[in-house]
């Protein structure tokens, strides 16, 4: 059954005519597995991830049969190539216990070969984790948590529409920490309905006496399609919300951590690997409703993304239909240079053009004239073969990775990268 998936994966690999991948892949780049669990308690109302409220019991033991046959089916796209990093996403991932997740993780371990430093992440919720579940996720191998605090203010995360009271992310905090999980990342937002830059601060401060290795930080944006986008809150107004990105930016380095990434702040050489490597365009597997993956497929010089069945009803069935894609793309040479910059800019630490050949297999002789607009607008620099985002440039990311928009499409520039330059 493997064999045959295969070849039609193989057969489907090659971009149909008409598409323009001229493409010449020399190497591999790093692999990550994204698993998605899309189960959550409740609909968040800004959120515009593939989450489906959990309105029955978790089928957790079907689930997991359909993610490891979904593997079953891609692994001959990645024979023998090591993995770096796994991540449990959602949804709400804390809703599987630790021996669900064990079972998976062996199921995974069976199939792949993890580096034994691997990166194995899991999100978590304060107010759907119980707490002997941490003990538990890290008997089987999980040795990173992101809890999605979002605020310690019980008034904010009303206004978010959470589960959970400050009080009770405090608590998990100090649960995962005795379960042994010295690496692990507070996610907070901020911009949110009635807050001042005081109670943004005070949020940064209370996660920082935490003690976390990692906080990924970012602006609420009223996405479409979400609850907050039909019936919108009352937010801060822009200088209010650029004074606390500036005043918990402060926070965080006086407490010696170093923004890496646009939303991400770390203290030394405790980046998330697996984020790392969709900012370095790196390949990644993806199982689970509605999960994203992108490939590198050198016998036949072609770059994938594809797109699970998003209906965790349908993913349910995708064994025995046989349509596990709710779509696959082959990116042109043009979208190709798009998609590399619209996630390399977002590092700090700027762009080594020499990673925009060997991860796109183009040319960098095809970056000249955008290169020398960025330049000459001073957006960023470029020195010894890399790309410096100038402060200008980084106050206005949208601006400068719009510079590698296709050709004619400049003018959708805003809403191709809105929200990455918060």
């Amino acid at each position: 059954m493997i064999e045959s998936a295969a070849a039609d994966i193989a057969q489907a690999a090659a971009p149909a005519s008409g598409d323009s991948q001229t493409l010449s892949l020399q190497g591999l780049p790093p692999l990550g597995l994204y698993v998605h669990l899309p189960w959550c308690v409740r609909k968040c109302p800004y959120c515009d991830f593939n989450s489906h409220p959990l309105r029955v019991q978790l089928p957790a033991a079907e689930y997991i049969d359909a993610l490891l046959a979904d593997l079953d089916q891609q692994l001959p796209l990645v024979w023998g190539r090591p993995v770096q990093t796994v991540f449990f996403g959602g949804g709400t991932p804390s809703l599987f216990n630790g021996a669900q997740i064990q079972r998976l993780l062996n199921g995974i371990r069976n199939r792949l070969r993890l580096v034994p430093n691997a990166e194995i992440t899991l999100e978590a919720n304060p107010g759907t984790v119980e707490h002997d579940h941490f003990a538990a996720y890290r008997d089987a191998g999980v040795n990173r948590i992101s809890l999605g605090v979002q605020s310690f203010a019980d008034k904010a995360l009303q206004a978010l529409g959470r589960i959970h009271g400050g009080a009770e992310a405090v608590t998990a905090i100090h649960k995962l920490r005795q379960a042994g999980f010295d690496n692990f990342n507070i996610d907070l937002m901020y911009g949110l309905p009635g807050q001042d830059q005081a109670a943004a601060v005070a949020d940064i401060q209370r996660a920082l006496e935490l003690q976390p290795t990692h906080v990924s930080h970012y602006q609420l944006t009223l996405e479409p399609n979400t609850l907050f986008a039909h019936r919108p809150p009352v937010l801060p107004d822009e200088d209010t919300i650029a004074a606390m990105q500036e005043a918990c930016a402060e926070q965080l380095q006086l407490a010696g951590f170093a923004q890496y990434e646009v939303s991400a702040w770390s203290l030394p050489q405790q980046d998330c690997r697996h984020n790392l490597n969709y900012w370095q365009f790196g390949d990644y597997l993806a199982i689970g409703a509605g999960g994203h993956g992108k490939l590198t497929l050198p016998a036949e010089q072609a770059i994938v993304r594809y797109v699970r069945q998003p209906s965790p009803k349908r993913y349910l069935l995708a064994q025995t239909a046989g349509d596990w894609d709710q779509r696959r793309h082959y990116p042109t040479d043009q979208e190709l240079v798009f998609e590399f910059f619209l996630n390399a800019l977002r590092l700090r630490s700027g762009v080594q053009l020499a990673l925009f050949n060997q991860r796109t297999g183009l040319d960098r002789v095809v970056l000249e004239p955008m290169l020398q607009e960025a330049q000459q607008r001073g957006l960023a620099q470029w020195r010894d073969d890399q790309l410096l985002i100038t402060d200008l440039g980084w106050r206005f990311l949208n601006d400068l990775q719009a510079v590698f928009l296709p050709a004619g499409k400049n003018a959708g520039a805003n809403a191709a990268v809105h929200g990455l330059s918060s």
